[in-house]
């Protein structure tokens, strides 16, 4: 199991992980507001269900990494009930190929569709599912982002009772016509996010941290066969990472950038809007990014955030004075909330903890 996880992060961090680098641009996650459907939805990937029609749609995804429009539109739409989160994208792909039948390889070596989930948004213990046009998954089980740098992925873990389906518009595996696209459908239990037994966590009128990413190579035909393309030394082409909600750097795992998603069970239209504590703690996550690179030049943690920035930060027009306090194994910086009075903490390992 070792060696398999040691491979894996390997593999991951070819399309996930940028040692060290940073956005040097304000993130503004998006919101999405998902409604409660009473109305039964059959996952064979197609939009006719009635329930799909009063659904929005995403904004379109943009490049990962900047506001650079994609090549090709993505959306998705976004419904639950007391028993799935359902998820509809649409994938524009004039070339829609796919080669990989077993569930667990690495998808993302084919075009692809992701979701990522952190129920409690605090960056650990996270998952993500990665689906191609084959109806092929992977699904995985992360207890912290890449960066903390262990061995954090469970692959062995599977979501119990997925269901998902492909709609071609078009051929699959065609060379010889042009496609319009795919369309993927699912229904993703409550219970698989479910960390003791008989625990109630379906999200009504809560918010969950959620992103999307598209992964698309560009490709060459090989005896009638589409495959990846390669520069003229034999090495592959980077692909395209398009998402929903922009990540600032070609890295999905850093949770506490994702999208919030907020499951209403009104009926009819709901509206949502970002908590202020929620942007007191994207302040502590820029000082936690700028403590990893002082660690990085120096080898050691800042003892003052004057080191790192400055001593203040400012949320929505208040000035906080956050306490970084150092130990033997790291250290914490925490912040008291004026929006909620209650204390945010992020650790050195990034994982954050209100009280």
């Amino acid at each position: 199991m070792r060696l398999k996880i040691q491979w894996l992060t390997v593999a991951l961090g070819f399309l996930s992980i940028v040692s060290n680098s940073q956005s040097k641009k304000t993130i503004l996650p998006k919101t999405y507001v998902a409604s409660k459907t009473t109305t039964p939805i059959v996952i064979d990937g197609d939009d006719s269900d009635t329930s799909w029609s009063k659904a929005d749609w995403t904004d379109l995804f943009e490049d990962i990494e900047n506001n650079v429009k994609p090549k090709y539109e993505t959306k998705v739409k976004m419904l639950w009930d007391e028993t799935n989160f359902y998820i509809l994208a649409k994938i524009d792909e004039p070339h829609v190929w796919a080669n990989l039948k077993q569930r667990d390889t690495i998808i993302f070596y084919n075009n692809d569709f992701e979701v990522f989930i952190d129920p409690d948004s605090d960056t650990f213990n996270y998952y993500e599912l990665e689906i191609n046009a084959l109806n092929t998954a992977w699904d995985l089980f992360l207890s912290k982002p890449y960066r903390e740098n262990d061995n954090v992925v469970l692959n062995d873990w599977n979501i119990p009772g997925l269901k998902s389906a492909v709609k071609i518009k078009g051929t699959l595996n065609n060379p010889n016509d042009t496609d319009q696209g795919w369309v993927l459908e699912m229904a993703i239990p409550w219970a698989s996010y479910r960390k003791s037994y008989n625990e109630k966590n379906v999200p009504a009128d809560q918010f969950w941290r959620v992103n999307f990413s598209r992964v698309n190579w560009q490709h060459t035909v090989r005896n009638g066969s589409y495959q990846r393309k390669k520069d003229p030394d034999g090495k592959f082409l980077p692909e395209y990472n398009w998402v929903w909600s922009p990540m600032g750097v070609i890295n999905m795992h850093e949770p506490e950038k994702w999208g919030y998603v907020y499951f209403s069970s009104k009926e009819g239209k709901d509206s949502f809007t970002i908590p202020q504590d929620e942007k007191v703690r994207w302040e502590l996550y820029n000082l936690y990014r700028a403590q990893k690179q002082y660690y990085n030049q120096h080898k050691t943690w800042a003892k003052s955030l004057v080191n790192l920035t400055k001593e203040t930060i400012t949320v929505e027009g208040k000035i906080l004075k956050p306490v970084l306090e150092n130990h033997t194994t790291g250290y914490n910086i925490s912040v008291k909330s004026p929006f909620s009075n209650q204390t945010l903490v992020v650790r050195q390992d990034g994982k954050i903890i209100q009280k």
